[in-house]
């Protein structure tokens, strides 16, 4: 194969890379949904209040959209695309306050190839603001060896008896590991149960 071929099979795979994790994404959620669904209760009866402490579970899926850092601004989908998988419970103490301890496994594409880039321990202070909207004040760190703080922004967007769906704008503050400091902007979605 003549080299001049080379940049566009490399462009190819990863194109067909960042399509595989985009579909991997888009059927874990469609199989929560389906899962969510077959779950409904067919009674109207009112559910119950919750009762505190109270524990709940999520799933999601994580694309971080722009990075900015004194080298400039760096966006997700152009060289690369990078995908996180939230995994975590929420332990609610009271109506307002809770504790929430996330995992999150990043899959970066690039270059032809895909594999799992960082893993992210994320525990952090849930506040519930009203609304079905909540703030979590999260510590960040990373086995890449970098290490911060994520306030995150969530909204419940469609209530079930037995889940819910919510989106989310994370904004992960990340140092060290001998980069410069840096700044996220992310998009996640995903399930509550």
């Amino acid at each position: 194969m003549e080299k001049k071929y080379l940049p566009f099979y490399s462009k190819l795979l990863v194109e067909r890379a960042k399509g595989v994790c985009c579909l991997i994404g888009l059927l874990t959620m469609t199989s929560l949904v389906h899962v969510s669904a077959q779950t409904l209760p067919t009674s109207t009866t009112a559910p119950a209040a919750p009762v505190y402490p109270r524990m709940v579970g999520y799933l999601g899926v994580l694309h971080p959209l722009v990075t900015w850092n004194e080298m400039g601004r760096e966006t997700n989908f152009d060289r690369y695309y990078v995908v996180g998988f939230p995994i975590g419970l929420n332990l609610w103490k009271t109506k307002k306050l809770g504790f929430s301890l996330e995992v999150v496994p990043a899959i970066r594409a690039e270059n032809g190839t895909s594999r799992v880039s960082n893993v992210l321990f994320h525990p952090g202070v849930l506040v519930n603001l009203g609304h079905d909207v909540t703030l979590a004040s999260r510590l960040a760190f990373e086995t890449s060896g970098r290490y911060g703080f994520t306030p995150v922004l969530s909204k419940i967007v469609r209530k079930g008896p037995t889940n819910s769906y919510f989106v989310a704008l994370p904004l992960p503050v990340r140092f060290g590991n001998d980069h410069a400091a840096s700044f996220t902007v992310g998009f996640q979605f995903g399930i509550v149960f």
